[in-house]
């Protein structure tokens, strides 16, 4: 089955070449599909993935490892594509490092060197570099492929496990036969010259041994010849008599003189050894008075120069002082040590103790061991300072950072650096008191930020400087500590990143149990939990918070810390951001509710009170607020793009509309002891106070509120919906339109149901009174006497209209044509029906009635609509025509008369531009 994706191609990279830790970025096709798609990068053979950060499909940029060889292919690999191949190369620099015996035309600083040491030369350093005289060629075989082939063996010919084919697959693999053939000779000709040497020693002095050689042998043939050699009283055996007793008679008279001479000669020797090897036998003092000094780098020197003038020494008294020396290097190693894994310790520290116990080769891994217990340090801190705050010990301000004093936090001395960068800093300046007035949760939150930056980067610095051995001095480098280093390093970089993940991971989960518990799993709410008895957190908070949390995010990402080891904190973000959107848009709920408790009831010229712009008012706070969570930041993602977060935002933001206007509802629906009824409407036009106008610190009736509400309601769908519909635009609000069209809806049937109750309580009293009145007195249609004028019943009930058209103009003057239509429809239609009523009409009867409907209808003829006409066309047809040419003049004279002598009440139906008193 073929691949869903083609393997990984590198097509460039730049720089093409540079020395180990240069920064390149690498460019290809099928590079993977995201950050954990790629799961193998190497440079020259080197594991470079834990410093890849990718960018997208064809970018990745990294950091180049001290590789082995010189010159190599760029292998990506990735989950979806497989082993990737590469059409370039890089080639690494390796800088020239220049020994104290080389000559060089440049200066070389000699503090570099320990020139307190006396090493001897190894003799092995004094071997050729090139022992067969030919030009190196150094093939490609990978490193890896030789270690398996030959197991324990090396190509270095100064190591106990030396191996030719290993030396001659490693520098000339590359080499050709005939150049071979060459370096064989050459290795003939260098023994060849070793043996002349020897044999020409030989040469010169063969003829004292010829010569010695002949005269034993003279004397041998001559003693036989006499046959002396063993015979007792021979000469031989005389003369060896003879020497004995001379050597017994010396040896007696010179024993006494002798004895004290050996004695002397003894006490001299052994003065000039004490004072020859001095420094080893003050060696052990020497030691523990700069070890109480601390002055470690003496005592490594000391300990440098007595290793290698006696560490194979085979004098007793020199083994037994040098031993004490190992006990007390034994236990420095032990006390750099405990002091290494000291917990706080500044990285300048931790550096030089490892620097130490490298140069005195100490057992195992120190670099490593400081490394995991600073993790375990930073984790250790990250949960005191959560438990200090749910315990309640951590109150107010003054408390102490980490390392036990008051200087400003982490953030804070980052904030300098940071608004060079970026024109701002990460906090702004709070009052003295902020800590009192501040919820724990913000201080906590505040508090694991200082620690996570304050810690984190010297972390990350003590692994970078792990990675590329420069933790070791020249002595660590000259015993392979620097390469045993990196190899241990390459093999730990999983590790490594685990640690990584488990701070930020740890981070991110004390923070959820601070703000988001329901977030974490059951089991862990106990030990991240705890803050069910807090202050529940507003938006504003929640902003600061998220604030906070995304200036520790952007001090880990300035330590080149991969994007993919932060991302759980870019998670955090997402759902800080979500929650403050919904607190914020609920506690606008409440704070909605509230308004109806500001209502005043004073209207301004287009009969608004102050209720729909405080509405808008709030509605636009609430969305600055939300200025901050909303905005994307590089990495992040709009969450206002996210479906369920679209659905739950446009759910809020219409319950917040619907709650305002089920408060305007609340707010018509007074009951009768929270209203005036001071005021009655029906009052007689001649009373002084009726057009006084509302005042401040009146009580509006019912119907006046109702009024004030249906003003407030039309405005609120004209202008005030439109408005925070532009502005949840402008702030990436989706669903504006639905928002919108329920808002309208809600709006619309609200003012319905007022619009008719105000009409049911208005409409009703003047519709009822007109049958009355017009029986009023046993009047008959049938029998009634010639028509004088209209009768007081339809003035009362024009009066009526006229009260209800001064209440509504009072208020608002765009309520006028709307109300008196339907206060005219009514009555029209009452009217109407009345006439229908009648069985019969005489001929002054038929008059009286056409006479006043015809009053009323040109009295009210600017509020007449269809239904109002129809209404009195009907009533009038119902009526018997009038045929004779007086009562025609009569009832125009009639007419004239009652719009004559109602000429003043009758203005106000009139059409004019007279706009409401300003109040």
């Amino acid at each position: 089955m073929s691949r869903a994706r083609q393997p990984p191609l590198v097509t460039g990279i730049s720089p093409k070449e540079g020395a180990a830790w240069t920064k390149v970025t690498i460019r290809g096709e099928n590079l993977g599909t995201g950050p954990a798609d790629l799961i193998g990068l190497s440079i020259c053979g080197h594991n470079c993935l834990l410093t890849a950060e990718w960018m997208s499909a064809s970018k990745i940029v990294c950091r180049v490892g001290p590789a082995k060889d010189d010159k190599g292919e760029i292998i990506v690999t990735t989950k979806s594509g497989g082993l990737g191949t590469s059409t370039v190369s890089f080639k690494l620099i390796r800088p020239e490092r220049i020994g104290i015996l080389d000559q060089s035309a440049v200066w070389v600083d000699e503090l570099t060197f320990r020139t307190d040491r006396n090493k001897g030369i190894s003799p092995l350093s004094l071997r050729p570099s090139n022992p067969l005289g030919i030009d190196i060629d150094k093939g490609k075989i990978p490193q890896k492929d030789l270690e398996q082939t030959f197991p324990g063996m090396s190509g270095d010919f100064t190591s106990e496990n030396f191996s030719a084919t290993c030396y001659l697959i490693e520098n000339h693999a590359g080499t050709s036969f005939d150049q071979l053939k060459i370096a064989a000779s050459n290795l003939k000709k260098q023994a060849t010259k070793k043996n002349e040497g020897s044999l020409a020693y030989v040469k010169g002095g063969l003829s004292t041994f010829f010569e010695a050689q002949d005269a034993l042998s003279a004397i041998h043939q001559k003693l036989e010849s006499d046959g002396t050699e063993k015979v007792e009283g021979s000469m031989t055996q005389r003369l060896e008599n003879i020497l004995n007793r001379a050597s017994n008679t010396a040896d007696t008279l010179f024993q006494e003189v002798l004895g004290r001479k050996d004695k002397a000669d003894s006490t001299r020797n052994a003065l000039n050894v004490l004072q020859r090897f001095k420094f080893l036998f003050n060696l052990p003092l020497n030691i523990e008075r700069n070890i109480q000094k601390g002055d470690y780098d003496v005592v490594i020197n000391d300990y440098e120069k007595a290793k290698s003038l006696f560490g194979n020494t085979e004098v007793p008294v020199f083994k037994k002082v040098y031993a004490e020396v190992e006990t007390r290097i034994g236990a420095l190693r032990s006390l750099l040590l405990e002091k290494l894994l000291q917990t706080p310790s500044t990285l300048h520290d931790q550096k030089r103790y490892i620097r130490y116990l490298s140069d005195l080769h100490a057992t195992g891994d120190p670099a490593w061991q400081c490394i995991y217990a600073q993790h375990k340090w930073i984790l250790q801190l990250m949960q005191n300072c959560r438990d200090e705050f749910i315990s309640g010990q951590r109150v107010g301000a003054g408390a102490l950072d980490p390392e036990g004093d008051t200087r400003p936090s982490a953030l804070g001395r980052l904030s300098h650096t940071a608004s060079l960068k970026r024109g701002g800093s990460l906090r702004t300046p709070r009052s003295s008191n902020w800590h009192f007035d501040t919820p724990q949760q913000v201080q906590f939150v505040e508090k694991l930020s200082d620690v996570v930056i304050g810690q984190l980067p010297n972390f990350w610095k003590l692994w970078i400087s792990y990675v590329n051995g420069s933790l070791f001095s020249e002595t660590g480098e000259k015993s392979g500590q620097v390469e045993k280093s990196k190899k241990n390093a390459r093999q730990r970089q999983n590790d490594f990143k685990k640690m990584i993940e488990e701070l930020t991971s740890r981070l991110v989960k004390l923070i959820r149990g601070a703000l988001l518990p329901t977030t974490l799993p059951q089991g862990e709410l106990s030990l991240y939990g705890g803050w069910e008895n807090k202050t529940e957190l507003t938006g504003a908070w929640l902003t600061q918070i998220i604030h906070t949390v995304r200036g520790c995010h952007e001090a880990l990402s300035a330590m080149e810390i991969p994007n993919d080891l932060l991302h759980v904190i870019q998670d955090l973000l997402l759902d800080l951001r979500v929650h403050c959107l919904m607190v914020t848009l609920l506690h606008t709920t409440e704070d909605v509710k509230r308004l109806a408790e500001k209502e005043d009831w004073l209207v301004d010229n287009e009969g608004i009170t102050s209720l729909p712009s405080r509405f808008e008012q709030c509605m636009v706070q609430m969305l600055q607020s939300l200025k901050e969570p909303l905005e994307i930041k590089p990495g992040e993602i709009n969450v206002l793009q996210l479906d369920q977060v679209q659905d739950q935002a446009a759910e809020l933001s219409v319950s917040i509309m619907k709650v305002f206007i089920t408060c305007l509802e609340q707010l018509s629906t007074k009951t009768a002891g929270d209203i005036d009824t001071s005021h009655n409407i029906s009052v007689d036009l001649s009373s002084p106070d009726r057009f006084t106008g509302i005042q401040e610190g009146f009580s509006p009736t019912s119907e006046q509120r109702l009024l004030i509400i249906l003003s407030n309601c039309q405005y609120l769908e004209r202008h005030t919906f439109l408005n925070l519909a532009d502005h949840f635009e402008k702030h990436g609000f989706t669903g504006t339109e639905k928002i919108t069209r329920v808002s309208v809806d809600a709006i619309r049937g609200l003012d319905r149901k007022l619009f008719e109750a105000y009409i049911e309580k208005r409409a009703d009293p003047i519709a009822g009174s007109l049958e009355p009145g017009i029986y009023a007195g046993y009047f008959d249609w049938r029998d009634c006497q010639t028509p004088t004028g209209v009768r007081n019943y339809l003035k009362e009930a024009l009066v009526n209209i006229i009260a209800v058209h001064a209440e509504v103009f009072t208020v608002s003057k765009d309520l006028v044509p709307r109300v008196l239509s339907r206060i005219v429809e009514s009555v029209a239609d009452e009217m109407c029906r009345l006439m229908q009523c009648v069985s019969s009409f005489s001929k002054n009867g038929a008059l009286q009635a056409r006479l006043e409907l015809c009053a009323l209808r040109d009295a009210v003829a600017t509020y007449l609509n269809a239904d109002s006409n129809s209404s009195f066309k009907l009533a009038l047809e119902s009526l018997p025509q009038l045929h004779s040419g007086s009562d025609k003049k009569l009832l125009e004279e009639l007419l004239n008369k009652f719009k004559s002598s109602m000429q003043l009440q009758l203005t106000c139906f009139q059409p004019s531009s007279v706009q409401p008193v300003k109040r």
